[in-house]
């Protein structure tokens, strides 16, 4: 199950209509990097992702994630300490009767998830992101 709610977003880098959105993306990935939807937790693969690599922005490709920046938070959604900087933006978020950051992608302005004042050293953040606006790249010769 998805929750999302639809939201126009400014201009950035990369722009494609929704139409090229809805075709270049699978359903599930439109409704959270499009539509600011919400994953299952504990449903992506990426949770249990150990190598070392970058993970970037299914709907660009942006590079936005460091792998050694993942921790495992127990939320059941991929956490990070810190972004790759420059790629990634905050937006405040208000939806759901509460106040929250929202991140996304600072080339296409997909939708990743949230971050919260909660994570370990060296940052306290806990960037609690939606597996499936993530693609991930292994670093050559990166062993699981």
């Amino acid at each position: 199950m998805f929750f999302s709610k639809k939201a126009t977003t400014p201009d950035y880098p990369i722009q494609r209509s929704d139409a090229e959105w809805r075709a270049s993306l699978p359903p599930e990935v439109y409704k959270v990097l499009r539509e600011h939807g919400t994953e299952r937790p504990h449903s992506s693969p990426l949770n249990a992702e150990k190598r070392d690599g970058v993970f970037a922005c299914a709907g660009c490709g942006t590079e936005v994630f460091a792998a050694d920046t993942k921790f495992e938070s127990g939320t059941g959604w991929p956490s990070f300490t810190s972004t790759i900087e420059g790629n990634v933006g905050e937006t405040a978020d208000n939806s759901l009767f509460m106040r929250r950051v929202e991140v996304h992608c600072a080339a296409c302005g997909g939708h990743l998830g949230h971050v919260f004042p909660d994570g370990p050293a060296p940052t306290g953040q806990r960037y609690c992101i939606n597996g499936v606006s993530l693609t991930f790249r292994a670093k050559e010769g990166s062993a699981g």
